[in-house]
């Protein structure tokens, strides 16, 4: 089942149990699906979707934490409950260590050398690890080990 369908069908479910948060973060992503279908101008991949629900997750945590910063534990609440919704359509996230191995094997095959090379890295290591791990997280792992 596409991402699309699935979708669909939780927000039927949350229509009928009359859950309005799940329902409009549910609507929300599709409406950023719709867009993103629009401005590419054809049907979306599952790299596509993946990119759209990444973005709406790192939007969500960046909300997240201007609020805690800002003591707005009110507002903080609402998005910790989006981003459980959003948790629903994410893949699992790679640990730490599962990014450092994926790391260091992706080190390996480009060859790097030095921190002149962490571009040639990062453009070989994203593609891996897209929606399964958060990039600053992997920019960081590169740094360290090269």
């Amino acid at each position: 089942m596409g991402l699309l369908a699935q979708l669909t069908e939780d927000m039927k479910t949350a229509m009928k149990a009359k859950d309005k948060e799940t329902l409009s973060v549910i609507r929300m992503v599709k409406s950023a699906l719709s867009n993103e279908q629009i401005k590419l101008g054809h049907d979306l991949t599952a790299d596509d979707e993946m990119t759209v629900l990444s973005r709406e997750m790192k939007q969500r945590v960046e909300e997240l934490t201007s609020y805690q910063e800002a003591n707005r534990e009110d507002l903080a609440e609402g998005i910790q409950q989006q981003i459980a919704v959003l948790n629903k359509y994410m893949p699992k996230q790679l640990s730490e260590s599962e990014v450092e191995e994926i790391v260091k094997a992706t080190i390996s095959e480009v060859g790097a050398t030095s921190k002149a090379d962490m571009g040639k890295v990062m453009g070989a290591l994203m593609p891996k690890v897209k929606g399964k791990a958060d990039g600053k997280l992997v920019s960081q792992k590169v740094q360290s080990l090269l």
